[in-house]
């Protein structure tokens, strides 16, 4: 296990508010998120319901982190708290982020565990992943749902998050094309993907131009 395993162990003895998650994110949770912990981070996380995740993160990242969540049932307003505030609206609405923005202008984190229908996904990470802090991390979960018709997936559907993912491969790779793909803001400010079952996590980093210098040992002539 990454880290000292506190969400796991958050997760299996909480008694709170309702909290739903694979256990096997953990794992992802602690090996992208840990260098955050107590450098008081934003983090934005699409989908509340039971507010449990919520305040799992406001654990986990400390004291100075501030937690956003968004959702489209009204309901959700009575899980806010301290340095814990809940935006209602869509995940696929520009005008909602740009409320969010505004007041949150340095996002280092966001989370997308909204409704998992493959044309919101994708139109959030459009809306939100050039906003997110240049060395932030845009983590997407429940991705199996790319391959269920009732949410608009299906395998190797075209228009899926997962789809739409395996091009961003090409773009981060865009500087080795030979001029087939030109770079975009997305090769210059992404270090790496990582895919998992049902997970993929964007780290975000400031690229500069790519070298390969030689190097070899000294040569002593007889």
């Amino acid at each position: 296990m990454n880290g000292d395993g506190f969400l796991h162990r958050y997760f299996l003895n909480n008694g709170e508010k309702r909290l739903h998650k694979w256990l096997h994110y953990f794992d992802i949770y602690e090996r992208h998120f840990e260098r955050f912990r107590d450098k008081s981070p934003v983090v934005l996380e699409i989908g509340v319901a039971g507010g449990g995740s919520l305040a799992m993160w406001k654990g986990y990242f400390g004291p100075g982190s501030k937690i956003i969540g968004v959702d489209i049932d009204p309901q959700c307003k009575q899980h806010e708290a301290e340095d814990i505030e809940i935006f209602i609206g869509s995940q696929d609405d520009p005008a909602l982020f740009d409320t969010i923005f505004e007041k949150y202008p340095h996002v280092d984190i966001v989370i997308d565990d909204g409704s998992h229908i493959v044309h919101h996904i994708v139109k959030s990470f459009l809306m939100l992943y050039a906003r997110v802090s240049v060395r932030g991390v845009y983590l997407i979960e429940d991705l199996h749902t790319n391959y269920w018709e009732e949410y608009g997936g299906g395998l190797k559907k075209a228009d899926t998050f997962i789809e739409f993912a395996k091009s961003r491969i090409d773009d981060l790779n865009a500087c080795h094309t030979r001029g087939a793909l030109p770079p975009t803001g997305f090769t210059a400010g992404t270090d790496a993907m990582s895919f998992y079952d049902s997970v993929i996590v964007f780290e975000k980093r400031p690229q500069g131009m790519r070298q390969t210098p030689i190097t070899n040992g000294m040569f002593f002539p007889r």
